[in-house]
């Protein structure tokens, strides 16, 4: 009596693990193999990121850049099918190349112009550039499932959901942190080093992307976002400034934010704190709309 108790558990074992895995290959094929299982590292907020730009409908306006753009949560814009793939610690230029490695592109394409010292994530670009060949026929049925729930749970929040916080947070002042010991640290690391040959570097393949974008009909603008005034005077960001101008000299090229600066804190001397952040939001959300106002 007993082993046919445990075969027939076996069996029902068995039978149960072949129809999860019929129904994670329907699944795989109802939503396609774009998604990917972010990874359990320190780079799972960009992971995720990148994994939900896989698999959701290309929006009509992206922002690539560095933790600089990072700070502008979605959910701060209210300019509709907008997303932001910067990346925190990294550079402009690898999410830029991911988006350019994309069967679709969006309308628009901004890159943030300020931190343009670092390398290119070469590992990033190759995830999210991979073939749907790329991986094993198997094991796509379990990754399609698990990065589901992964993207669901980390869903981010909409402007519609946020907008009664966010219009709480511009009620109140200006924050009145004392931030010059992050602001000396900042500065003496952005007065570090020669940051020329990077930021030549990433202009260049900047500049070689850009047609390669457009003639699949995207369109490419630069964008800077404010530092605080001791930060724009320092080395890298003056060396930064005047090789990105030189190469973008057509104001064309560039998208205009406008926005009261002296509403601006920088609670760590480098990043807009979160008021200043919806602020700065708020204010690329009009130069987008002005550039639709455009003849």
């Amino acid at each position: 009596m007993q082993p046919t108790s445990a075969a027939h558990w076996f069996t029902k074992c068995a039978f149960s693990a072949g129809l999860l895995l019929l129904v994670c290959g329907v699944a795989t094929a109802w939503f396609g193999n774009s998604l990917q299982l972010p990874s359990t590292t320190t780079r799972d907020g960009t992971l995720i990121t990148l994994n939900r730009y896989a698999r959701e409908p290309i929006p009509d306006v992206v922002l690539v850049g560095s933790s600089l753009t990072f700070r502008l949560k979605e959910e701060y814009f209210a300019t509709p099918r907008l997303r932001n793939l910067a990346l925190a610690g990294g550079s402009p230029v690898t999410g830029l190349e991911v988006v350019a490695n994309q069967l679709r592109l969006p309308k628009l394409i901004l890159v943030e112009a300020n931190v343009l010292s670092r390398s290119t994530d070469t590992a990033l670009v190759a995830k999210y550039s991979r073939s749907d060949d790329a991986e094993p026929l198997f094991f796509r049925p379990i990754r399609t499932a698990v990065a589901a729930y992964e993207n669901r749970l980390h869903a981010p929040l909409d402007h519609a959901q946020a907008s009664n916080s966010l219009h709480q947070l511009l009620e109140q002042p200006p924050s009145d942190f004392d931030n010059r010991i992050y602001l000396e640290r900042a500065l003496q690391q952005w007065n570090e080093g020669d940051p020329t040959a990077a930021v030549q570097m990433n202009v260049m393949r900047i500049k070689q992307l850009i047609p390669e974008i457009e003639r699949r009909g995207s369109r490419v603008l630069l964008f800077e976002l404010p530092c605080s005034a001791q930060l724009e005077g320092s080395r890298s960001a003056k060396t930064t400034r005047e090789i990105v101008h030189t190469a973008f000299s057509d104001r064309g090229r560039w998208l205009h934010i406008e926005y009261a600066r002296a509403e601006l804190r920088w609670a760590d001397g480098v990043h807009l704190d979160e008021r200043s952040a919806v602020i700065v939001a708020q204010s690329v959300d009009e130069a987008l709309s002005s550039l639709g106002r455009s003849p």
